[in-house]
């Protein structure tokens, strides 16, 4: 054998040694030979056995629950309105449905002990809506006969109090300045006439809304129970009837204790008013009533404020005279009134009443501060009716004992020292 053949013989001995690849043993980790032989000799793991199989359903689940949650809050959005018209016929409904029922066992059908529900509350409202008006007029026509010598009045009061020679002429020029700027302010209020009678078509449609909904929640008050029931299993159904009737009888409570206190504070006041010779007393007397009873918080300073202001034009010590009964009666309504006819429909501590209506105000505004003290009494009996009490116990006798013993012995090494 030739040495070039043994050298041959053992450069492919040497390389069947090494698989037959033909690589060098010094070859560096990443040339080209060493990544073709990486590709030849690796198994490849596939990514779908490396991440679980549940992940790519967990991802699409999220995104569907993400994408669900944003639809709903912009339907949610979108028919606010329609919510708002909603609850407030639901709780109106509430309202009027003990007198339904009173009806109904009496042999009414529901449908007509509802229409005859409605018309009385609305005989009643138009009644006052027509009252104020008349009083309205009244003042506004008397403010106007009398103007004159009210401005004479404010010129001299003027010139004693603040040692100023004004006269009726200054007064006539401010009062022309001011009834020019008037007059641009109503044409300007005139030419957006469109967006006025966009509003109020809206608050029409509104009222009708409601008014179509309080009637088909009363008339079919059971009906529409059941029908919600019946989407519940039989152990929470009980749960539901029972919320139910809470918020009927405390809804139903409320207004018609505030109609019982708002017909004893309009008598009231209407006696004194007469007794002022103050005019208008009948109009001022329901408008203290009404008012001070069915708006919450603020009501009472609202109601008393128009009987002083129409009491100062007939004369000052009139108007302290009905201001002191009107702080009067607020006073004996608050601590022997109220008490006694809100004992058994609605029994709520003033400053919860209070905190309720600004939380209704600051969540819902105008319609939250009407809604919120039924609301609250609603929530607080049912939580009332399924929250457990315990009496708190007082001290024993032998806790008593060793108090005043501990309290002695304090006192000898006091006396001692």
């Amino acid at each position: 054998m030739s040495e070039s053949e043994g050298s041959a013989g053992e450069h492919e001995g040497s390389t069947a040694g090494r698989g037959g690849t033909g690589k060098p043993d010094d070859a560096p980790p990443h040339t080209p030979e060493h990544r073709a032989a990486s590709d030849q000799t690796d198994d490849r793991v596939p990514v779908s056995a490396v991440l679980p199989r549940w992940l790519p359903r967990a991802y699409l689940l999220a995104a569907v629950t993400v994408a669900a949650l944003i639809l709903t809050f912009w339907t949610l959005t979108q028919l606010k309105g329609l919510l708002t018209i909603l609850v407030v016929s639901l709780f109106l409904a509430f309202s009027i449905e003990p007198a339904v029922n009173w009806l109904a066992a009496r042999g009414w059908r529901r449908g007509p002990a509802t229409g005859v529900v409605f018309l009385g509350v609305l005989v009643a409202l138009g009644s006052f809506v027509w009252t104020l008006g008349e009083l309205v007029v009244e003042q506004v026509s008397a403010l106007v006969d009398n103007a004159p010598r009210y401005a004479d009045d404010a010129v001299n009061w003027i010139n004693r109090t603040f040692h100023t020679d004004y006269s009726g002429t200054d007064i006539q020029n401010k009062a022309t300045e001011m009834s020019s700027s008037l007059e641009k302010y109503v044409v300007g209020l005139a030419g957006d006439v469109w967006g006025i009678g966009t509003t109020a078509l809206g608050v029409v449609f509104q009222a009708l809304g409601v008014l179509l909904f309080t009637y088909y929640f009363a008339a079919d008050g059971p009906r529409f129970r059941n029908a919600v029931c019946s989407l519940l299993p039989p152990h929470r159904q009980r749960h539901v009837l029972r919320a139910w009737d809470i918020a009927v009888e405390k809804t139903g409570g409320y207004l018609y204790s505030r109609a019982l206190l708002a017909l004893c504070s309009t008598l009231a006041h209407y006696v004194a008013m007469r007794w002022l010779d103050l005019p208008s007393a009948f109009a001022l007397a329901l408008w203290v009533g009404v008012v001070s009873q069915f708006i919450p918080t603020v009501g009472t300073y609202l109601a008393g404020a128009l009987p002083v202001v129409v009491a100062l034009g007939q004369a000052p010590r009139t108007a302290l005279w009905i201001l002191l009964f009107i702080v009067l009666y607020q006073q004996f309504e608050n601590y022997v009134l109220q008490p006694r006819i809100t004992a058994s429909t609605l029994d709520m501590h003033p400053a919860v009443a209070f905190g309720a209506v600004l939380a209704g105000a600051a969540l819902f505004g105008a319609t939250g501060a009407l809604l919120a003290i039924p609301v609250t009494a609603t929530a607080q009996a049912f939580i009332g009716a399924y929250v457990r009490r315990y009496e708190v116990n007082e001290p024993t006798d032998s806790m008593t004992s060793s108090l005043s013993q501990r309290k002695s012995l304090r006192e000898f090494w006091r006396h001692r020292r």
